[in-house]
């Protein structure tokens, strides 16, 4: 979008919300970038341009603004909705891959060369991989010298610097502001007490609308004991984390998310957060989808009556595979009570002071020598499980932010007991495919069926083709028109 430079300048005099992170402003007099809501008075047009990301900016030499702060708006909607190399990148870019594994570890992921990795990025993005991890670099450092008292030697290492100094030399770079001036320049405008000792407490922006009912509702709902949890009107649960595990609260507020993070290592904050987002589907641009869902006159009255549903996903895709197999012809209860005895068994225990949350939930290599015959469930379900975790804890299966949709597929299509409904299911909630469809699902049948839509599989798909590439938001209206617990915050 960035290159329709008309269409950018009348979002940015309109000072539309819709737009941040679709682009960002960049000011040539006074070198400073921000986002297209931004409640400065716009400049002169011939004193803008425009750039795709935060990165590209700060490349360039622009600061960011200090009223808007751009680097903390939403992140662009095309690349959760996309599955090419580019796409696939950004988001093994914002689950930390470049920090851990380099630029080369990027591109062995993606099946390319790092020559060709940076080509198509620069060409999409206007910055490398090195640029933009550098980016969320600095936004990480940002989040902790505003919302931590570590000192900034820990900061600066926990936010993925390799150096003291290029960690104060970014900061003043990107922020005009040194990370001592940052951090009394927050002190100053905090309205709210200081946060508990080892917890980090954030906002997470989105695009309005958001219909929190059926997101924070399905999470709630099947959600398995030890492991999630729904406690004072936040949604908790434990996760596994490169450098340790960490405890994340959401709460659903009018305007934002608001998160609090226990880690037991900082450095995987910002893989932390990426995954809350990605979890919650905050990224995504829900005016876009609506407005196409609505051009189905059966589909609208669902769409006009809680607008901004988003799809609920997971915070690691190997566990979701695990549980669609453990959720197989079986109740939400039953599937819980499958995973929760997993859990128990072969679960990693953590402590949790504010809540109940007493397990990790065990990775694809602590199952792999699982004992077939200790799982209750019929025969044919144990091999499926025991295959899957397997492939998974091998390597020959990769399920991941960055994972190949189609290949994924077929991959899971080739294991034994995996049919188009968990084929599906998985692409949906795990892999983050927005076209994802559950023709065959029976409460989707059922709504379909409900609202005159055919309720086949063969001609509901053919109906449904006028909804792509959002079929799996489809899917989450179509549900939400059932009154079952997944579609309704807990009391």
């Amino acid at each position: 979008m960035h290159t329709d430079t008309e269409r950018c300048v009348r979002a940015v005099r309109s000072k539309d919300a819709r737009f941040d992170g679709w682009f960002f402003t960049a000011v040539l007099t006074t070198r400073i970038y921000c986002r297209p809501s931004c409640p400065v008075v716009p400049p002169k047009a011939e004193n803008m341009v425009f750039y795709p990301s935060a990165a590209a900016c700060q490349q360039a030499g622009f600061r960011a603004c200090k009223r808007c702060r751009p680097d903390t708006s939403p992140g662009s909607p095309e690349w959760n909705a996309r599955a090419d190399a580019v796409a696939r990148a950004v988001r093994l870019i914002q689950d930390g891959v470049v920090d851990r594994e380099g630029v080369p570890g990027l591109a062995a992921r993606l099946g390319y060369s790092a020559r060709q990795v940076e080509r198509q990025l620069l060409a999409e993005l206007g910055a490398g991989p090195l640029a933009l991890a550098r980016a969320q670099r600095a936004q990480t450092a940002r989040l902790l010298i505003e919302t931590t008292p570590l000192p900034m030697a820990e900061v600066a290492f926990a936010a993925g610097f390799s150096s003291i100094r290029t960690f104060n030399d970014t900061v003043r770079e990107v922020f005009a502001l040194a990370p001592g001036e940052l951090r009394a320049r927050a002190a100053r405008g905090r309205a709210a007490p200081a946060p508990t000792p080892g917890v980090i407490a954030l906002r997470l922006p989105y695009r309005a609308p958001l219909e929190p009912g059926n997101l924070f509702g399905h999470l709630a709902a099947t959600g398995v004991p030890g492991v999630e949890e729904w406690r004072d009107g936040a949604y908790r649960r434990t996760l596994s984390l490169p450098y340790g595990h960490g405890i994340v609260s959401l709460t659903p507020l009018p305007d934002h998310i608001a998160c609090r993070l226990s880690l037991t290592d900082p450095r995987d904050l910002t893989i932390a957060i990426s995954r809350c987002r990605w979890m919650l589907d905050l990224d995504a641009d829900p005016v876009a989808v609506d407005d196409q869902l609505r051009d189905d006159p059966l589909l609208a009255p669902l769409v006009d009556k809680a607008p901004g549903r988003r799809v609920p996903r997971t915070v690691d895709a190997a566990e979701f595979a695990v549980r669609a197999v453990l959720g197989q012809q079986v109740s939400t209860a039953a599937a819980r009570t499958h995973a929760g005895r997993l859990v128990r068994a072969h679960g990693v225990p953590v402590e949790d002071p504010e809540g109940g949350l007493t397990h990790l939930f065990p990775a694809p290599e602590a199952l792999a020598s699982l004992d077939p015959e200790a799982l209750a469930l019929p025969r044919s379900r144990r091999t499926t499980l025991t295959t899957l975790v397997a492939a998974l804890a091998d390597g020959t299966l990769t399920l991941d932010p960055g994972s190949d949709w189609d290949k994924a597929r077929a991959q899971l299509a080739g294991l034994p007991g995996f049919g188009p409904w968990t084929v599906e299911v998985v692409a949906m909630r795990a892999l983050g495919d927005p076209d994802a469809f559950l023709p065959t699902d029976l409460g989707m049948r059922r709504a379909a069926a409900a609202l005159g839509l055919p309720s086949t599989p063969a001609a509901l798909t053919a109906r449904a083709a006028a909804w792509r590439p959002w079929r799996a938001y489809a899917v989450q209206y179509l549900w939400a028109s059932d009154d079952h617990p997944i579609n309704h915050l807990p009391a």
